[in-house]
């Protein structure tokens, strides 16, 4: 891939990315939420579960298009704004409300006032996941040589939410709540998000098909550099 190579729509995918990412991380646990379905019956998960994966489906569409070394640059981006934001939000709940604002600060407590367990176990498990989704999905490209896009996407997604549910809810709650009750609500959590981005899939092969038209590119990582720590395409 060339490094002084422009592309028309991957600034704008990258600032889509890392918008969704924050709402999802800030807006989305501020709710828990039982629905029912039919058969399975009652089922309770964050609200930010519905939009998280989002965030995994922009990550297949970086990889599978710009290569993982464009990837990797976006979860940096993502990974330096959720840091931002945790301590803005951290330094907004310590600040002392003014006097017509006391009786809201509880509000704004329960809303923005993660622990630092929670924020560490989000961010951590944020950043293993992703770079683990982008580099199967790379690898498994370069398998089935461009074939079978729908393999990838959603084979790359289990890999890389299995180790984001089991870092999360590890960092998170391991010690609060019981065992066995952590390890059905991250199952949860996990079905949920793979069982998205497998519906997701038309609308990943459009999208795919489309960048990669308007590009003019359609990378593959033979000598790609895999370490996660550096910003390089």
């Amino acid at each position: 891939m060339s490094h002084g190579r422009t592309y028309k729509y991957y600034d704008f995918c990258m600032a889509a990315f890392v918008c969704i990412l924050l709402c999802a991380n800030l807006i989305g646990p501020a709710k828990a939420t039982t629905i029912t379905l039919p058969i399975i019956g009652p089922v309770t998960f964050l609200a930010g579960v519905l939009f998280f994966p989002i965030s995994y489906f922009f990550g297949d569409i970086f990889t599978e298009v710009y290569g993982y070394g464009r990837d990797r640059r976006v979860v940096w981006a993502g990974f330096g704004a959720l840091i931002f934001a945790s301590f803005m939000a951290a330094t907004v709940v310590a600040l002392p409300p003014a006097p017509h604002w006391v009786d809201k600060q509880s509000a704004v407590v329960a809303i923005f006032g993660s622990t630092p367990r929670i924020i560490a176990g989000s961010i951590s498990a944020f950043w293993c996941g992703s770079f683990v989704n982008s580099f199967v999905l790379a690898k498994l490209k370069i398998l089935t040589k461009g074939r079978w896009l729908w393999t990838r996407t959603i084979g790359s997604t289990m890999c890389g939410e299995a180790v984001d549910s089991a870092i999360f809810y590890a960092v998170a709650f391991y010690g609060n709540i019981p065992n066995m009750e952590l390890i059905g609500l991250a199952i949860t959590q996990y079905v949920l998000k793979v069982l998205w981005e497998v519906l997701s899939t038309p609308l990943t092969y459009r999208l795919v098909n489309w960048l990669k038209k308007v590009e003019s590119e359609d990378y593959y990582d033979h000598t790609t550099n895999f370490t996660p720590f550096t910003l390089r395409t």
